[in-house]
């Protein structure tokens, strides 16, 4: 019994040092960059990516799950930051919002958390159900791709952020051309004769698929664009990113397994 219960320690106290390791100094000032919207919003693009595998620890350092710390962004009062990390670890912490920070920080942050948290609940499902025309006359269906990765765009024409980031796809699309498992495919709300007029002066590599507005609002139940999805060569949801700088990352991976 007294070599168990020694065992066990050991045990623990590797673990927790193991924790430990991992919890560098923040790589900002949680109560700087607070000061203000314009510095949080600028750090949070470019340094916090939800939609990646990190390691997480809430605001007492105790490492949590993603879905739980997720989960406490989209409810909670906090800010995350990432902790210096080793190379290819990413390591976020949570920091309580101090009472006179902005409240739109707060609420930005509770609404970027509620869509992560929506996107990582997805991952490891099946796709729903589709068959669907391309503007080239193409169908596409669940089981014609099978055994493909299919790396999915959903968009519109007047949305912003969808079009900024057509010539990094494009590019993405260029550098996997070789690839004849994977396949971009794009869904768009608008209708075949808005997207051909469209498409002529701001082209979009991907075969673009008109008229998805109810199949995106329902079936995949959207309310932010972009969104990306990479299923997988099952037809299962690897992941569901936000923007470029997310997909370029996570179809690295997956392209690798």
């Amino acid at each position: 019994m007294k070599k168990s219960l020694t065992i066990i320690i050991i045990f623990l106290f590797f673990t927790s040092s193991f924790s430990q390791n991992k919890l560098g100094n923040p790589e900002v000032d949680p109560i700087q960059i607070q000061k203000t919207f314009s510095d949080w919003s600028i750090y949070q693009s470019k340094n916090i990516m939800l939609s990646r595998d990190f390691v997480a620890f809430d605001s007492s350092s105790k490492e949590i799950s993603k879905e739980t710390f997720l989960d406490q962004l989209a409810n909670g009062n906090f800010i995350p930051i990432q902790l210096k990390s080793e190379a290819n670890e990413y390591v976020y912490k949570l920091f309580k919002i101090l009472p006179k920070t902005d409240t739109s920080i707060k609420a930005t942050i509770n609404q970027i958390g509620f869509d992560a948290y929506k996107n990582f609940k997805m991952e490891g499902t099946a796709f729903p159900k589709f068959s669907f025309k391309d503007l080239n006359g193409n169908l596409v269906t669940n089981e014609s791709m099978k055994g493909k990765i299919i790396v999915i765009k959903c968009w519109y024409i007047h949305c912003t952020p969808c079009i900024r980031e057509f010539p990094q796809v494009n590019k993405l699309v260029e550098e996997y051309k070789d690839r004849k498992d994977i396949v971009f495919i794009s869904l768009a709300e608008d209708s075949p004769e808005q997207l051909k007029t469209f498409l002529a002066r701001k082209p979009l590599s991907y075969s673009v698929i008109p008229d998805m507005k109810e199949y995106m609002n329902e079936a995949l139940q959207l309310n932010s664009f972009p969104t990306h999805f990479i299923l997988n060569k099952e037809g299962m949801i690897s992941k569901v990113l936000p923007n470029f700088e997310s997909l370029e990352v996570a179809l690295a991976k997956e392209s690798k397994l």
